[in-house]
Parts: C-alpha cells; structure tokens; sequence
C-alpha cells in the first residue's frame, strides 16, 4: 500500500480536530453513537460483535459496549497477529489485557482462543474520514483492509458486517477509493446511521 499525497494531509488535519474535542463532548457522543447503533437491527441480535479499544481520540465504546454486554452478546477485540492482519478475541472488564507494539490494549489470550475475521458477525471499525458511500479512511497501516479482504471477493450482503464509527464532523464530501480499500456496509456516528449497503459498488 503506497503512500497517498491527498490521504496524508487529510489525516493530519482530521486527528488535530479529534483530538480537540473536549472530553465532554466526546462523551456525549459515545451515548449518541450508542442510541444509533440500536438503528441497526443486526446490533441488536448478532452473538459475535468485533469493536475496538478507541486510542488517540477515537469515538469511545462504553456505552455501545455496554448496552452489548445486557443483551448477553459477545463482545471482541482486535489482536495483531503474525500475517499484518487482525485476530479477534472475547472479551468483557475486569479480564486482562496487553499493550501489543503500538500501545493499543487487546485480550491476553492463548491462540486457540483467537477468532479470524470470518468468525465474526459485526465488526465496529474506527476510521479518520468517511464519506455516504461506504469510503473510509483509516490511520494508513491496511490492518483492517488487510483483515476483511476477502469481502470484496464474495456476493454481498456477506458476513461480518462492517460498520465505520466516526463523530459526524469526520464525513468529507468524497473519498477516493483505493484498489486495496474495503468498503463498510454502514457508517454510525454520533448524529445518523448511514445505510452503504443500496450505493452501486
């Protein structure tokens, strides 16, 4: 994955607004993004839902987390694994963690306990920029790309659903698509839920 000349200052200018944000009002928009998730009819019931540990102003989970954990659904991180692509594991507080190489928290578990991507039914992923159909910036390391690569190769609607978290001030009018970039089915922010799943491919 090459560098991109008009990705990089986009991601620059987008990290310095985020990490502006007040700690109020990232708050507020952690149990806004709550309440649209539960737009989504597949949050609602899906046994197996991916999120992240949101680093360096990222829209929190705690409350999306939360309402996750009262409906008895399983709840999973991202782990680095060995290939530059994402494992998964269960977890819920109060079980132990460990910084991988980026200082990002993920579950202390042995390998047999780790999930692939194609274990998963919905998968929160954090993103810089988005745009309404579906595009999305991500911190430029292909991870999730990398990751959820094989959903370009089958029929759509496919399995896990993806669906991009941002604050609704991180949506840009059109974001060039990348040859390698996976698209999300949905985009949830702290104002509406955007359905990418009837946009042409």
């Amino acid at each position: 994955m090459n560098a991109d000349p008009v990705r990089a200052p986009l991601r620059r200018q987008l990290r310095a607004v985020r990490s502006q944000l007040p700690a109020r009002e990232r708050a507020l928009a952690a149990v806004a993004l709550a309440a649209t998730l539960e737009q989504l009819p597949e949050f609602l019931v899906d046994a197996r839902i991916a999120g992240y540990w949101a680093m360096r102003g990222e829209m929190p989970l705690h409350a999306a987390f939360a309402s996750l954990r009262s409906r008895a659904q399983t709840y999973c991180l991202p782990m680095l694994s060995d290939t530059r692509s994402l494992c998964f594991a269960p977890w819920q507080s109060g079980l132990p963690l460990r910084n991988n190489r980026y200082g990002i928290p993920e579950p202390d578990v042995p390998v047999g306990a780790r999930l692939t991507p194609m274990d998963l039914d919905l998968v929160l992923v954090p993103l810089l920029a988005f745009d309404r159909l579906g595009n999305r910036l991500g911190n430029g390391g292909g991870w999730y790309d990398r990751s959820f690569a094989f959903l370009r190769e089958v029929a759509q609607p496919a399995r896990p659903i993806l669906v991009g978290i941002g604050y609704h001030f991180q949506e840009v009018p059109d974001l060039a698509a990348q040859p390698w970039d996976v698209r999300m089915d949905y985009i949830a922010t702290d104002k509406e839920l955007i359905d990418c799943t009837q946009l042409p491919a």
